[in-house]
């Protein structure tokens, strides 16, 4: 699979996404997706508080460990929750400036998107009511270099975009419903 990922790009998105465009105008309901990730015990004990596992999706079942960060109490040595976060953020707009890029015939030579997280663990650990027990700074950076001359406002055009394509970015903006319960 790697060797298909780092082959140079043959897909052309305006045919990949013609189809479904045409679709979700037919049937809107069917352009409705859920995705999901669960936490598993069946490998990583629950009664052990430094670890746990992910498994994303449906069709891979690909399976993540992950770690508790070291500020609190972890070991920080596998990836922890606000990097996932991070990954999501980096991972959702860097696709998005590929796909973007792609219909609008860029050729890209470099893509770096960079994504970083804040936050006071005070909040976290309940020890200062006054701090919030959430990220309190996202930063993101873009470095998008074409293969060949493009006006740079072009370039910024497509990553502005690509910001407002960017469905986990745009969720963190425009925060959704949260529905915890106990089963």
């Amino acid at each position: 699979m790697l060797d298909t990922l780092t082959k140079p790009a043959s897909v052309d998105m305006k045919s990949r996404q013609a189809p479904l465009r045409e679709g979700y105008v037919r049937m809107p309901t069917t352009a409705q997706i859920t995705d999901h990730a669960t936490t598993r015990s069946d490998r990583i004990q629950p009664d052990q508080p430094i670890y746990t596992e992910i498994e994303f999706g449906d069709a891979n079942r690909t399976r993540l460990p992950i770690a508790l960060h070291k500020g609190v109490g972890g070991n920080s040595d596998l990836p922890v929750p606000g990097e996932l976060l991070c990954a999501a953020i980096a991972s959702c707009l860097d696709s998005t400036i590929r796909v973007i890029s792609n219909m609008f015939g860029l050729a890209i030579e470099t893509l770096e998107v960079h994504a970083e997280a804040e936050v006071d663990l005070r909040g976290t650990l309940r020890m200062d009511p006054n701090v919030p027990t959430a990220f309190q700074k996202i930063s993101v950076s873009v470095n998008l270099v074409p293969r060949d001359e493009v006006p740079k406002e072009h370039l910024d055009a497509i990553v502005s975009a690509a910001e407002q394509s960017c469905v986990v970015l745009q969720s963190l903006r425009t925060p959704p419903q949260i529905d915890v319960e106990r089963c």
